[in-house]
């Protein structure tokens, strides 16, 4: 129950596509490419994106 109070409205839609795909592409590189080198900076990648959504997330509803 919330007394009238509005819901707020979300993330922007394109936020959550472009982050998404990002992610996406570095598990599939990091996944299927054979190069220890390439692998880790996939790694690298997916968890800077997953952080970066993490505080996004966080900074909008807190």
């Amino acid at each position: 129950m919330t007394y009238g109070v509005q819901c707020a409205k979300g993330l922007p839609g394109w936020l959550f596509v472009w982050s998404a795909g990002i992610g996406a592409v570095a598990l599939v590189v990091a996944l299927a490419v054979p190069a220890l080198r390439v692998r880790q900076v996939a790694l690298a990648a997916q968890l800077l994106a997953e952080c970066t959504a993490l505080l996004v997330i966080l900074s909008y509803y807190a």
